[in-house]
């Protein structure tokens, strides 16, 4: 295998990764969400924006001294062991492949609007769901730089209703076209402003996705540290920009009650049918998401055996490069995540996965800023202010989302127990 296809992904398709993992289905709805918050949404997004930016520069830092594949499960490890990184490696993976469900089901839900049946029949639904879910693991097992494409060609083509909706408020600013929010209802005010930050930063994990792979980039040493602070930067810009020209163009309670957002800015101004056109992209969206998932979720447990704290056979690489085995593990528990909540409504699963994932990645964010301050590579400060701004997302999320934590990482116990109790035994 030549150095060019063991590392495929460059600067381009490692942003893409990032950017691409960051924008799935989530943000078609974000401003519905937003809407009741008026003008507290704006130092929302700058504190999210900054925090996000401060925890980007962590992974930045320290994945120029350690560069192998499995991010912040290497961080911890050369900061603090084997034990502590096996647990936020754990309840990382997990949130991946339980959220990888999620984001499959958002997929075959857009398709509906072309597809009718995949709304009301449940068995069909799952179905076509495991299966999109198999197709794009194929792709990932067909090898790294196939998976790196479909993510480039999806980041592109699901960043134009957003771009769309910006281009819309800049025509209808001139024009006094706006829906300005009352700057009373609601006031600005710390509570106000830590709830509506709370829902901006769901928009933000996966900051670290090219950090994961990292065997699998080429000039780890640059590129990893430009798509994680560039792509961050990027979707920060493209969320600000898109969420709050939404919220402009629809009055507040206009879009509050919106199930469409998007679609509906567009078809008010470009004519009907925009929700089909909106439909299509959101789908695309949540495809290339999962496409970058899987990725991700494939890459994790491999590092995890490699550093022995998982069998070692997940650890094995096809000739091209690609930990077949932990892809079809990771694969098979979406499927049985997807067989078992076929009678779960979507809403239900997407409020249990936003909770999940979320904790998931704030005890990682935590941990990463932790060993940065421990091994270096980034300034003092930045790695403080990383881990406060975390402990404060933390808080916001609920004690629902905390026991959901906890309970994720006890429930690695009894694996992580068998594993030290075979790393430590007597050769015979």
């Amino acid at each position: 295998m030549t150095g060019k296809e063991n590392r495929p992904l460059g600067p381009i398709m490692a942003t893409a990764l990032v950017v691409g993992n960051m924008i799935g289905s989530g943000v078609y709805l974000l401003p519905a969400s937003l809407a009741p918050y008026g003008w507290n949404v704006i130092p929302a997004w700058g504190i999210t924006i900054a925090g996000s930016l401060a925890i980007a520069a962590v992974f930045a830092g320290l994945c120029r001294s350690h560069t192998q594949t499995g991010g912040p499960y290497v961080y911890v490890r050369a900061a603090f062991g084997n034990d502590l990184a096996f647990f936020v490696a754990w309840a990382y993976w997990i949130s991946l492949f339980v959220g990888n469900g999620a984001i499959a089901v958002a997929a075959v839900s857009y398709m509906s609007a072309f597809v009718p049946t995949l709304a009301t029949d449940a068995l069909l639904s799952t179905g076509i769901t495991i299966l999109l879910v198999w197709t794009m693991t194929a792709i990932n097992i067909s090898g790294t730089r196939n998976a790196g494409w479909v993510q480039l060609i999806a980041t592109a083509l699901k960043v134009l209703p957003l771009v769309a909706v910006v281009i819309i408020a800049a025509m209808a600013a001139p024009q006094g076209d706006l829906s300005l929010p009352d700057p009373h209802r609601p006031a600005i005010g710390l509570a106000a402003i830590s709830t509506a930050g709370t829902l901006t930063l769901w928009a933000f994990l996966g900051l670290e996705s090219a950090t994961v792979p990292a065997g699998k980039v080429a000039n780890p040493q640059r590129t990893i540290p430009l798509a994680t602070l560039g792509g961050t930067a990027l979707t920060g810009v493209i969320y600000l920009f898109a969420c709050t020209a939404v919220i402009l163009l629809l009055a507040p309670e206009v879009a509050a009650h919106s199930a469409a957002p998007f679609a509906a800015v567009i078809e008010r101004y470009w004519g009907s049918g925009a929700a089909h056109v909106v439909a299509a992209f959101a789908m695309i969206s949540a495809i290339g998401a999962l496409n970058g998932w899987i990725l991700l979720q494939g890459e994790m447990p491999a590092a995890m055996a490699a550093g022995g704290v998982f069998p070692k056979a997940l650890a094995r690489l096809a000739p091209n490069g690609v930990p077949v085995r932990a892809h079809i593990l990771s694969t098979a528990l979406v499927t049985a995540i997807l067989a078992l909540n076929a009678s779960r409504t979507t809403v239900d699963m997407f409020t249990f996965i936003a909770l999940l994932a979320t904790t998931a990645s704030l005890l990682m964010y935590i941990a990463v800023a932790a060993a940065a301050l421990k091994l270096g590579g980034v300034r003092p400060w930045i790695a403080i202010a990383a881990a406060l701004y975390s402990f404060w997302a933390l808080y916001g999320a609920g004690v629902e989302a905390n026991k959901l934590g906890l309970l994720l990482v006890l429930a690695g116990v009894p694996v992580w127990w068998l594993m030290r109790r075979k790393r430590t035994a007597p050769l015979t």
